[in-house]
């Protein structure tokens, strides 16, 4: 990795070396640099605050080498990033003002892609990760991870039966929370129905009831139109002398018959007259026929306004008119069935939600089975890493147990609690020397203790499902004496197999590196290209010397440093 401007750290370059690398300087040096640069290249959240004071920006540039076919390569390629003779180029910047730019093989990718590469490139584990194992979701997480598929399997079809439970039951208690609600809503619709059905609305008739009583209000003074423009078209039988359109039309048209031959412009006009009498004679006729058909009878005229009344009093509830009440009872009608429905779903949920719990119960149990028999292997193997840990009495073990609740689900005859991961309360135990009850890690472990169970776990793990390297920051932190020996012992160990990292205060761990690595500031407090430095011969052995006893120079300090060096050799 090259890191520039990221904290106390200027300029920088750590190479790696492919076994054991171990990290090492004064407090305040800058060595969990290493580790936050690693966070970074791997999609961590980018801070501005990590941006060296007086820097635009930090920039951390890695180096991976990875396999053709991997799946972390196929997923670079998909991202389009492009291999550089077997190795993955990774490039994370941060500016000053907190923005983040992440490249992956030359491409410009979202930070969400390095994220995705980092479970299966590095396992990083520090002080928060020893935390973290004392949670108890997060023992039950790891015996998950370390049970394979023998868990994956059923814990699959347990969640997707148990989200499917959710909803059934979310849907159930909301039928049943809101019946008092639905029963009134339901009381209301068949009300309006009801009323509907006893005025039979027909669409238009509003608007054509409107015009029939426009008609019979004004009946008189229609019919009295209607025979005055009739008498002046026709004529009027009462008064024989009388001039009606007709008659003038018909003479005029007689005058130009006479002479029609000698002009065909009069012969024309004459067509139109014609055309024109034949015209008022249909308009008569209907006029005649209008003033006869015409109904004044005040009877009918209150039974129009009375149908009226009954229709204003539907669209005052139910719709602005006729057409709107219409579509309101064929929805409510919909809506009514929807709600009368709601007994039959009611059973239907009711016995959906049973068989799932039971369902459930069944998956659970499976569960139950398939991580008992996987936690007897996981604690077994454990127990003997922590054996050679320095902690040879010391004995792991699980406690899987259930917790009883009437509203659960029914496992092995009893009623339990259950939540999204099975019904299992899952506590890794530690009995620190024989004679010692078990007891949670959390109580029963010491600092130092807790550092070499999660020491044993992550070497487990690695037999199981490895991953290209691991990082510890201070997990040997609490720890020394003989103890940090076999930790250094059993990291070199898991070197053969996995890059290992180390960023360590112990000699007793550095010395059994295959390299070291110094960070150490410069007089003005800051660390640049010069200031991570592989340590061989002379260097090694005072730097261990300094770590021992604080003295560079002590010749008691070096005989130890070298002895360390000596057996980590032999162990080699």
């Amino acid at each position: 990795m090259r890191i520039r401007s990221l904290g106390v750290i200027d300029d920088a370059v750590v190479e790696l070396s492919p076994g054991f690398t171990a990290v090492t300087g004064e407090t305040g040096a800058g060595k969990t640099m290493v580790v936050t640069s690693l966070g970074l290249l791997l999609g961590g959240r980018a801070d501005a605050a990590l941006v060296r004071i007086g820097a635009e920006k930090a920039v951390v540039e890695g180096r991976i080498t990875v396999s053709a076919g991997d799946s972390v390569v196929v997923r670079a390629e998909e991202a389009g990033a492009e291999l550089d003779d077997g190795a993955l180029l990774i490039s994370r910047t941060v500016s000053a003002e907190g923005r983040s730019r992440a490249h992956l093989g030359g491409r410009s990718v979202p930070v969400g892609v390095l994220a995705e590469l980092a479970d299966e490139l590095v396992a990083v584990h520090g002080q928060t990760d020893q935390q973290g194992l004392l949670k108890l979701n997060r023992q039950r997480q790891a015996l998950d991870r370390y049970a394979g598929d023998a868990v994956a399997v059923p814990l699959a079809k347990y969640t997707e039966a148990y989200r499917r439970l959710r909803a059934v039951t979310v849907e159930l208690d909301e039928i049943v929370t809101r019946a008092r609600e639905r029963a009134q809503e339901a009381d209301l619709l068949r009300f309006g129905l009801d009323e509907i059905a006893g005025v039979e609305p027909r669409a238009g008739e509003d608007v054509e009831l409107a015009e029939e009583a426009e008609r019979l209000g004004h009946a008189e003074a229609l019919s009295s139109a209607a025979t005055a423009a009739h008498a002046a078209l026709a004529g009027n039988p009462e008064d024989p002398e009388g001039i009606d359109a007709a008659t003038l039309v018909a003479g005029a048209q007689r005058a130009l018959e006479a002479v029609r031959s000698h002009d065909p412009a009069l012969s024309a006009l004459a067509d139109r007259l014609g055309e024109i009498g034949i015209l008022l004679g249909d308009v008569a006729g209907e006029l005649a026929g209008y003033a006869d058909d015409l109904d004044a009878d005040p009877l009918r005229l209150s039974a129009v306004e009375e149908r009226r009344a009954a229709l204003t009093a539907l669209t005052r509830k139910y719709g602005e008119d006729v057409a709107a009440v219409i579509t309101w009872a064929e929805q409510s009608a919909a809506r009514l069935t929807e709600l009368d429905g709601d007994d039959e779903r009611i059973d239907e949920l009711t016995a959906e939600r049973d068989a799932l719990r039971a369902e459930l119960g069944g998956l659970a149990q499976a569960l139950t089975d398939a991580r008992t028999e996987a936690a007897e292997r996981f604690a077994a193997a454990v127990t003997a890493e922590l054996a050679s840990l320095a902690m040879p009495h010391a004995r792991v073990s699980f406690a899987i147990r259930q917790t009883e609740d009437p509203e659960g689900v029914e496992v092995d005859g009893r009623p339990v609690a259950y939540g999204p991961a099975g019904v299992d309360e899952v506590e890794l135990l530690l009995a620190p020397h024989p004679g010692a009850p078990p007891r949670p890690i959390a109580k029963g472990a010491s600092g130092g203790e807790l550092s070499r169970v999660m020491l044993a776990v992550e070497v487990v793990f690695a037999g199981t499902d490895p991953v290209p390297t691991y990082l510890f920051d201070e997990v040997d932190a609490g720890v020394g004496g003989k103890a940090a020996v076999e930790i250094g012992r059993r990291l070199a160990r898991l070197a053969k197999t996995a890059q290992v990292v180390v960023v360590t205060h112990l000699p007793q761990v550095a010395a059994f590196a295959d390299r070291q690595l110094l960070v150490e500031k410069t007089n003005d407090g800051s660390v640049t290209r010069s200031g991570v430095k592989v340590l061989e011969g002379e260097d090694r052995v005072r730097e261990l010397s300094r770590m021992l006893a604080g003295q560079e120079d002590s010749e008691t300090a070096r005989a130890h440093a070298e002895e360390l060096l000596a057996t980590a050799r032999a162990d080699a």
